[in-house]
């Protein structure tokens, strides 16, 4: 089976799951205890009686409450394939909306700290594996062990303690300046506006960057995302440096790296090109699964840092008890760790030849 063959049955099968996934969340939120539209009635105030009733009466109708389970399961299906979620109960604003805005903070928090703990940890790991046995080698597994077995929260307060409160080289909450919300809203920095000029022939979109702008906004972020970051950093590296040091000290035993070695191959070459590239798919699959589930957030990071994400968001929406931003959160995580895997795949067959595709 060639490439392609192989990626569209990849395809199928995550498509599968995704139908699966979906089901399984039908289920689930089937089985609870409680009425959700009776629950998102209750916030609305200033409603007789008789109005209650009436709007809990066409909300069941309009998402099809009182129809046959089948009927009900092809309406969700529906809807979450289109990525229509409907309406928190707590805020009663949609939850697609509010999802765009808290997975743009999570995926810049988290997505900095995954894609810098996996750099950072296979790095270290190649070297202590290629210095096995000796004082870094203990040095480097210590740390990482230490970092790792530390509450977030605890690392998050002394990161504030000594960068915000003793040195101030870096503010202690909010992914954005204060400046950025006042009047209302969100004013940002915007690195470029767009401008139309009309032509006998034509208008024409121009865009005009500014480059004053460019360096505000990404100062602006990286000067509050820079404290989280390095904390979720700090908590993960380890386990990507022990899973690296674990593979390469194996592929290190291997009779073709004896012989490489033989050969006169200089060890840079010996530790990147065929040691690391044979060792790599636990590393692969470590590393997708981290990618895959970083949408979830950080509901500790995120709390103590004051960062809004979609982990603090979780949390919110279980203790509100609203139930579709728990499904809409259950889908996409689901969905994300789908993909992870199905790039993943991939990814196998591209960076070991050894794998065929069948």
């Amino acid at each position: 089976m060639g490439l392609r063959s192989f990626v569209a049955k990849r395809i199928v099968y995550s498509l599968v799951l995704v139908i699966l996934v979906i089901t399984m969340n039908y289920v689930i939120f089937l089985l609870m205890p409680g009425d959700p539209v009776a629950m998102y009635v209750s916030t609305v105030r200033g409603l007789g009686r008789e109005q209650r009733e009436e709007l809990i009466r066409r909300m069941k109708e309009q998402l099809g409450v009182g129809d046959p389970p089948p009927i009900q399961y092809v309406k969700y299906l529906r809807n979450l394939l289109t990525w229509n979620f409907g309406l928190s109960t707590s805020t009663r604003r949609p939850v697609a909306d509010e999802m765009l805005y808290r997975i743009q903070g999570t995926l810049m928090m988290m997505g900095l700290a995954t894609l810098f703990a996996v750099l950072f940890g296979v790095f270290l790991g190649i070297l202590v594996a290629y210095k096995h046995g000796g004082k870094f080698d203990s040095f480097a597994v210590f740390s990482g062990l230490i970092f790792f077995s530390l509450p977030t929260f605890w690392m998050g307060m002394i990161a504030i303690e000594i960068f915000f409160s003793y040195l101030g080289w870096f503010p202690h909450a909010h992914a954005f300046p204060d400046d950025w919300t006042k009047g209302g809203g969100i004013n940002w920095p915007v690195p470029f506006v767009t401008a139309t000029q009309a032509t006998p022939q034509a208008t024409q979109l121009q865009l005009i960057f500014n480059p004053d702008n460019i360096v505000t906004f990404i100062s602006g972020f990286a000067k509050h995302a820079f404290l989280p970051v390095s904390v979720l950093t700090l908590f993960q590296y380890g386990g990507f440096l022990l899973l690296t040091r674990a593979t390469m000290i194996e592929a290190l035993t291997e009779d073709y790296i004896m012989t490489a070695r033989a050969k006169g191959v200089q060890e840079r070459d010996i530790l990147l090109r065929h040691a690391l590239k044979n060792a790599s798919l636990p590393l692969i699959t470590s590393a997708a699964l981290s990618f895959g589930f970083m949408v979830s957030g950080a509901i500790i990071t995120e709390t103590v840092f004051s960062w809004p994400g979609m982990g603090g968001w979780i949390w919110q929406a279980i203790q509100m008890q609203d139930i579709n931003v728990f499904q809409a959160t259950f889908y996409v995580i689901a969905v994300c760790v789908i993909a992870a895997n199905f790039i993943a795949d991939i990814l196998y067959g591209i960076i070991d030849p050894r794998i065929k595709y069948g």
